[in-house]
């Protein structure tokens, strides 16, 4: 069975990430250290009690995600469903690895990249193939949309794609061709999309303010859910975690409606 070592499998996925270059909300990487050889890997996008669980069903000796814990400006105590999440990763020695802002960001392996692809996006490049963004960071990217022409044929390749019906505001005949997406929380980067001459913006949240500024603007909006559309990005690299070190990496989605 191959395995690979703890600091082996962090170096890479630090690089590979570029987690230092971010100013986040959390701390990437290793956030909880557990055994030091490491062959099997649970995936998921939120480090839940839930995923925590199943990677100790599985025999697992890693749990890698997106969400991962310790957020900023959070109660720092250890009590409650934080204790026993932190608990039982400790009992069974569990490596908790978690990548928010990199793995939003990564050009290939990252969520917006990965819903992209799912989406059938196009995305903007530069004379180098970089993807074209905007917005803080850099996270918004920009593109056209190639299996629909309006907004309520998006809405309808989304729901059908992402097994959910999205929010939608705006006119359902009204064009999208040139859109800009952002997966997650990002509903605040909408400015910023319409600054860059989007005719849509996608992300996976809503605020009450979003509504206004897409009805003012008469941008098109679609909040097509926080986790499904966070779900591509830790499968990515999930997979290339298994082809660069042959272990089992085995992505789990527990489904939430958010």
């Amino acid at each position: 069975m191959n395995q690979v070592s703890r600091q082996e499998l962090g170096h890479w996925l630090d690089t590979t990430l570029q987690a230092q270059r971010f100013k986040d909300y959390c701390p990437n990487g290793l956030q909880v250290e557990g055994k030091d050889r490491i062959t099997h890997i649970i995936a998921g996008v939120t480090a839940s009690e839930a995923l925590v669980r199943a990677a100790i069903a599985k025999k697992a000796d890693a749990i890698l995600v997106h969400h991962g814990w310790f957020w900023k400006n959070e109660d720092p105590c250890i009590r409650g469903p934080k204790r026993i999440r932190l608990s039982l990763t400790l009992r069974h020695e569990l490596n908790l690895w978690a990548y928010h802002l990199p793995l939003d960001a990564h050009p290939v392996l990252g969520n917006n990249a990965q819903l992209a692809r799912v989406l059938g996006f196009e995305p903007d490049r530069d004379e180098n193939g970089n993807p074209i963004t905007c917005g803080s960071d850099g996270l918004v990217w920009l593109g056209r949309a190639t299996r629909a022409d309006t907004l309520g044929e998006l809405g309808d390749e989304i729901c059908n794609t992402l097994q959910r019906t999205p929010l939608i505001v705006g006119n359902a005949q009204q064009p999208v061709d040139r859109v800009a997406w952002c997966t997650g929380g990002a509903q605040s980067l909408i400015e910023a999309a319409s600054a860059a001459g989007a005719q849509t913006y996608i992300t996976g949240e809503a605020s009450e303010q979003t509504f206004h500024w897409a009805q003012e603007t008469g941008m098109g909006f679609i909040a097509a859910g926080h986790h499904a559309t966070e779900r591509y990005g830790v499968q990515a690299l999930g997979a290339a975690v298994a082809a660069q070190f042959g272990i089992q990496v085995e992505f789990i989605d527990l489904n939430n409606p958010i």
